[in-house]
């Protein structure tokens, strides 16, 4: 019997197990010669260099506990004033930005006939003056009868009041100041029409000024009339103003859940205007020390908050004989209240560690550093509005 020669050749299958064999054999000398290239390209290397940060010691600073807010000025009295009739102007007896005086007129407008008028009701009741007078005398010697003698002391009366009348509508044509301040700007002039209710000119009382801000209702029990207030406004920089807690609403509103509290100022120079915002900071409890970092040095997570502390090289010297860097080493801490750019540090660190204040993000234990303070973050107990 004859044997095929197609007999003694490998199957197809075992040729194609011998291929993929060899071509794994093939990526994975490829992919072994790689990994070596790439080892010692990454070993020949030279190490990243340390992220620069900026530091600060912990410290100690005195700290008054502060409720923050921001108010809005008000006037202690202002008034825009306006005239109860219609008329023409016939004299302003003002310009914009005058002090007035409480009851100097302000603007006249044109009262010819009500002078007019007043005058013959003037000498009208002059005349039921005269004759009641005359009838007063002639009753007591029973000249005329009582009922005569009344008539003339009701027609005095009725006089009288028409007299009280026209005064009324002369003074209507007479705008006065209803207490001593600041005139705001006036664009009237003489000859102008104006309308019943047409708002003239505006008064403000300017010393003291009001604040008024909003507090929530979880900090009304630190709050006691006559505690100190500071003011700071971006439009006097460093500038604080003084006042103090003049009143505490009694109620809370029902949508916002906040209080509203007044502030008396002292603004003799007048540099408060009503309608200016204002940042507030009302002096509450007692002052107390507290360790103090910026707030830029605290890294807040889900988990607590956290501070990268600079711990010393563990050689003075590297492998490259210069200075060893510091390392960055991470802690836990617990924080209190906040003032400005500050923030307090209740436990976690003790007075005169050096910790990283920017930069974290690059940071993790062991990580080396290279401290450049020539720019720090700023650490303002009350830095002005602007910078907040």
């Amino acid at each position: 019997m004859q044997t095929r020669a197609y007999d003694n050749k490998p199957s197809t299958a075992k040729r194609m197990i011998i291929m993929l064999l060899a071509v794994l054999l093939l990526i994975g000398a490829i992919a072994g010669f790689q990994w070596f290239s790439i080892s010692r390209m990454m070993a020949n290397m030279p190490p990243p260099p340390a992220p620069t940060v900026t530091t600060t010691k912990v410290v100690y600073e005195a700290w008054q506990p502060a409720q923050s807010s921001v108010g809005t000025l008000r006037a202690v009295r202002g008034a825009d004033l306006a005239f109860d009739v219609a008329g023409v102007v016939s004299k302003v007896n003002l310009v914009s930005g005058d002090e007035v005086k409480q009851g100097q007129v302000l603007v006249q407008l044109r009262d010819d006939d009500d002078v007019a008028a007043l005058r013959q009701a003037e000498a009208a009741a002059a005349l039921a003056k005269v004759t009641y007078d005359r009838a007063k005398r002639q009753l007591e010697v029973k000249a005329i009868s009582q009922a005569d003698h009344d008539n003339a002391a009701a027609d005095l009366k009725a006089r009288q009041a028409t007299v009280q009348q026209h005064l009324a509508l002369v003074a209507k044509k007479q705008l006065r100041a209803p207490f001593d301040g600041r005139a705001g700007i006036v664009t009237l002039s003489p000859g102008t029409y104006v309308n019943a209710g047409m708002s003239i000119v505006t008064v403000q009382q300017l010393d003291p000024v009001f604040v008024d801000f909003a507090v929530p209702q979880r900090d009304l029990g630190k709050l006691r009339k006559g505690q100190r207030v500071t003011l700071r406004l971006d439009a006097y920089g460093d500038r604080v103003f003084e006042g103090v807690l003049s009143a505490i609403d009694p109620k809370v509103d029902g949508d916002t859940r906040n209080a509203r509290i007044e502030a008396s100022v002292d603004n003799a120079d007048g540099a408060l205007v009503p309608g200016m915002f204002a940042n507030v900071s009302v002096e509450v409890g007692e002052q107390d020390r507290q360790l103090t970092l910026p707030q830029s040095a605290i890294t807040f997570n889900p988990y607590g908050e956290t501070v990268f502390v600079v711990k010393p090289p563990a050689q003075a010297n590297g492998a490259d004989g210069q200075p060893a860097k510091p390392v960055a080493q991470q802690v836990f801490v617990t924080t209190g209240a906040t003032r400005g750019d500050q923030i307090a540090v209740l436990s976690g660190l003790d007075e005169g560690t050096e910790v990283v204040t920017s930069g974290q993000l690059k940071l993790k234990n062991g990580t080396l550093l290279t401290i450049d303070n020539s720019k720090p973050p700023k650490n303002d107990a009350a830095p002005d509005v602007q910078e907040q």
